[in-house]
């Protein structure tokens, strides 16, 4: 029988990525294309539901699939720790699954790994984070799910050293770490975690250079994950053992 996937948000061009990665996936089919401005009513009948929306619209979409009993994995970015607990408690209680990727590419993963692997060595974490012009959001769900780990891997220190936070030109803040965004033409998607100490500083940086063929791999790893999952699951971390503990 074929796993019949409701994509939304399918016409962008994350979604656009998605959608090819899942028709070439032994066993699934989108069987059901909308759009940011579709009636979610047409997620009946799905399923497992695929959320490549906007931050604004992902939210109602989420609910949408737990309310119908769907299982649902979420590629859109804007979900932080804080907005995740807002659906944890409806997922648990319908006892379905709900799996948020903040980024599907492999490297992207380790290079956070390894930044929060670092972090509770150094005093001072910052990141930078770039994307095309076109992205609606910022900080990235990427920088914010980076800003979250290294947080939780100093839980011992505390957060962070970040003077003079208060000035708009040092960032926003998430988890005591500055994220820096750059929205600007010619770059698919880059960031750089910036750790510093005393007389030294190290540097963790990720670039995406064909958002295709970088993506491809986590979606295939995502989305019979997401189709099995009970319980609310965020990061690649939980389909493969990257050997990194922080």
């Amino acid at each position: 029988m074929t796993t019949q996937v409701a994509l939304v948000g399918g016409t962008g061009k994350l979604g656009t990525i998605i959608g090819a990665v899942i028709n070439e996936l032994e066993g699934f089919e989108v069987s059901r294309v909308l759009t940011s401005s579709s009636d979610l009513s047409e997620l009946d009948g799905a399923d497992l539901v695929v959320d490549a929306s906007t931050p604004q619209v992902s939210i109602e979409v989420v609910r949408a699939a737990v309310e119908r009993g769907i299982n649902v994995l979420v590629a859109t970015s804007g979900w932080s720790s804080e907005r995740i607990a807002l659906v944890r408690p409806l997922v648990e209680a319908a006892g379905t699954g709900a799996v948020f990727i903040p980024n599907f590419s492999l490297g992207s993963v380790l290079g956070s790994a390894l930044a929060a692997a670092a972090a509770p060595f150094f005093g001072s974490a910052e990141i930078i984070e770039a994307h095309r012009e076109t992205k609606i959001d910022s900080p990235s769900g990427t920088a914010v799910r980076t800003a979250e780990l290294i947080a939780a891997s100093r839980a011992e220190q505390g957060p962070v050293s970040a003077p003079h936070a208060d000035q708009r030109a040092r960032g926003q803040q998430v988890g005591s770490v500055p994220i820096h965004s750059l929205r600007r033409p010619g770059v698919v998607a880059k960031q750089e975690v910036i750790l510093s100490g005393p007389g030294e500083s190290l540097t963790f940086t990720h670039d995406t250079i064909d958002s295709a063929l970088a993506y491809a791999p986590g979606i295939r790893l995502s989305v019979p994950f997401a189709l099995q999952a009970t319980g609310v699951f965020v990061g690649l971390e939980h389909m493969i053992d990257i050997g990194i503990r922080s």
